[in-house]
């Protein structure tokens, strides 16, 4: 709703106009900020123990990396894609599983989604944020088989390392689809399956459409970020790997 005082100003501003038959002209001005701006000490002072301690917590250890993982170590899959994906199967189907009494059948993920690799070394909760800085959350969509073969469709003809969990493709010498199995079992177009992904792509992200219609929609209240912190937490050591989950057979 309009704020009725701008309302009575404008107006006021227009009656008199007219009445003195002036013009007023109103100019407004750019301010960059930049680091040239002048620090208020007295902000900054009142600020800084928060900022130590979330430092502090973002600096956290809570795992480490075997190894340094990045999303360009594959082309079909790589080891932090796959990760991703097992991280929002291992923690989300608990959650899916104690509200609806079913499981989650699959996993999809976007490659884009993945922002940072993953440094040999410790693994901290600033690692979490820094692989996943937006704010998306795990929603689980019931989809009928012929929607998820549209779906199988998408990533044969991307060709890309979109993380996925439970899904397996295999293209052949020609880059053609020559299986699709969820849990090692074909996909039956009149079936009915539960697919976690994000909100993102489930509103059409990176040009994702198959998610709509569908039969339902569970949203989790649950970030891909948190997601990540949860998994780091349980694991000692992360030491994900290039798999067979999406591959093409060269000969």
């Amino acid at each position: 709703m309009k704020n009725p005082i701008i309302c009575i100003a404008f107006v006021l501003l227009l009656a008199t106009a007219c009445k003195t038959n002036t013009l007023y002209k109103i100019e407004g001005k750019q301010i960059a900020i930049s680091d040239s701006l002048a620090t208020n000490q007295d902000i900054e002072n009142f600020i800084k123990p928060y900022r130590i301690r979330i430092n502090e917590s973002l600096d956290s250890v809570i795992s480490y990396a075997k190894d340094t993982y990045s999303k360009a170590d594959g082309e079909y899959n790589t080891a932090i894609g796959n990760m991703m994906a097992d991280a929002v199967f291992e923690e989300s189907n608990p959650v899916f599983n104690s509200r609806t009494g079913k499981n989650i059948d699959m996993v999809l993920l976007n490659h884009g989604g993945i922002r940072s690799i993953i440094s040999k070394g410790d693994v901290t909760i600033r690692t979490a944020f820094n692989v996943m800085p937006f704010e998306n959350s795990v929603v689980v969509v019931q989809m009928k088989g012929n929607k998820v073969l549209e779906l199988v469709d998408y990533l044969v003809k991307e060709q890309r390392a979109h993380p996925i969990k439970n899904l397996q493709i295999t293209l052949d010498a020609n880059k053609e689809l020559k299986s699709a199995t969820i849990n090692g079992k074909a996909i039956n177009q009149d079936d009915t399956y539960f697919v976690a992904t994000n909100d993102y792509l489930y509103n059409g992200g990176d040009r994702m459409t198959f998610f709509k219609p569908n039969d339902s929609l569970h949203m989790l209240n649950y970030k891909i970020r948190n997601v990540l912190i949860d998994y780091f937490s349980k694991k000692d050591t992360i030491a994900p790997q290039i798999d067979n989950r999406f591959i093409q057979i060269k000969d």
